[in-house]
């Protein structure tokens, strides 16, 4: 019997599941209207007007973060990015002519002038800010709904190094200054297609003064008196519990799934 294919099926960034959360497999499926995004993994968008099969339901992607494993969650990442980047280059960006996709890459090809366009990543750095031996830096989105409390984040400019992205990212949005900044770790964040780059510093200078349109508030929390943060699963929660339980933990919460 041939092997079946785990379904990745979207709608405005919620994922097709059953009521165990678990993915659709399909024995049979038209390649003309799946993406293939890996070995007997496949994706595609739910139309507007389609009905939704009986025994399932449409759930968001940050919901089953927790719920999955790191596998899982690294997959319906590509499938969806791949997704948005073919739904946003239906078109040829240097002559305007319709594009298809290539055979064998991920490619969106112009049959006019031959231009090739490829999934682009969007690289982010996310900072856990320590100062002294028991406090951590938290701030909550100004845009956020919830009272989560998380960690500075913010998109890599043109020319500069992730290095300056964290020092920059800081500055603007809670104005401190960083010393002793490493990497730890990565993690793929499809919204929309993001590569999320996890650094570690220190508290150098400065007192907090906020850029209110981003941050409502920031503080420094004692390890033993934290507000609510991400959910498990996000690499801003493994980045937190790093620095509460020190390197043994940032390991297993990144292996353990």
């Amino acid at each position: 019997m041939s092997e079946l294919a785990v379904a990745y099926i979207f709608h405005h960034h919620q994922l097709l599941v059953d009521h165990n959360l678990q993915l659709p497999r399909l024995l049979e499926f038209d390649p003309n209207q799946f993406l293939s995004t890996g070995d007997r993994v496949i994706a595609r968008d739910l139309l507007d007007l389609e009905p939704i099969p009986e025994g399932y339901q449409l759930v968001p992607i940050r919901q089953l973060i927790s719920q999955w494993t790191k596998t899982e969650f690294e997959q319906a990442s590509r499938a969806v990015q791949l997704l948005e980047w073919r739904r946003n280059h239906r078109f040829c960006s240097h002559c305007g002519y319709e594009t298809h996709v290539h055979k064998r890459e991920y490619a969106m090809v112009c049959p006019n002038c031959r231009y090739h366009q490829y999934p682009r990543v969007q690289p982010c750095v996310i900072t856990v800010i320590t100062r002294g031996e028991d406090e951590i830096l938290l701030a909550k989105n100004a845009k956020a709904s919830n009272n989560i409390y998380g960690l500075i984040a913010g998109y890599v400019e043109v020319g500069e190094t992730l290095e300056e992205a964290v020092q920059r990212e800081t500055f603007e949005e809670v104005g401190l200054k960083l010393k002793n900044i490493r990497y730890l770790a990565s993690q793929p964040w499809p919204f929309p297609s993001n590569l999320m780059l996890a650094f570690q510093a220190e508290y150098d200078s400065g007192e907090i003064k906020l850029q209110r349109d981003e941050i409502s508030d920031a503080r420094f929390f004692k390890f033993n008196h934290l507000p609510t943060i991400p959910v498990a699963g996000s690499i801003a929660h493994a980045m937190i519990e790093h620095v509460l339980h020190g390197h043994a933990q940032w390991q297993s919460s990144h292996s353990k799934n």
